[in-house]
């Protein structure tokens, strides 16, 4: 589990490959059920249930995906406040405005499925990759 994913912490490489980096407070889960509690991250990517300080796991680093997507599409974070509290409280609504137009519902649906309040209905990484936004590029 990477525990910070953000757009400071992907790298892409001068021949067009992409890599992650800032493994720094990445923790290795023994397997997928596994969760952490270590509250740690960037507070916009951080998932709801680590800001309800519960138990987590990889689905949180979905969370983060689906709030990188989202700023990729419209050039913002999908929660924004000016203070913690109020970015918290925000993120645990799970209310966010849509992405710009010309990135079509099948983006839409892909960035809702990933910033699902719930963790248990976010898709995991196989199932991602099968959505037609995903799957027609790959």
């Amino acid at each position: 589990m990477h525990r910070d994913l953000k757009s400071q912490n992907i790298f892409l490489t001068a021949s067009g490959m992409i890599k992650l980096g800032d493994f720094g407070i990445a923790r290795v889960l023994s397997d997928t059920k596994s969760k952490a509690k270590t509250v740690v991250g960037t507070p916009y990517y951080l998932a709801p249930e680590i800001i309800q300080n519960q138990q987590y796991s990889f689905k949180a680093d979905i969370w983060s995906l689906g709030v990188l997507l989202y700023e990729m599409c419209a050039l913002h974070p999908p929660f924004n406040a000016q203070s913690l509290h109020q970015l918290a409280k925000k993120i645990l609504s799970g209310k966010f405005s849509d992405i710009p137009v010309n990135f079509g519902q099948s983006s839409k649906n892909l960035i809702s499925s990933l910033l699902n309040l719930d963790p248990e209905k976010r898709p995991n990484i196989n199932q991602i990759l099968k959505y037609p936004a995903i799957y027609e590029r790959v």
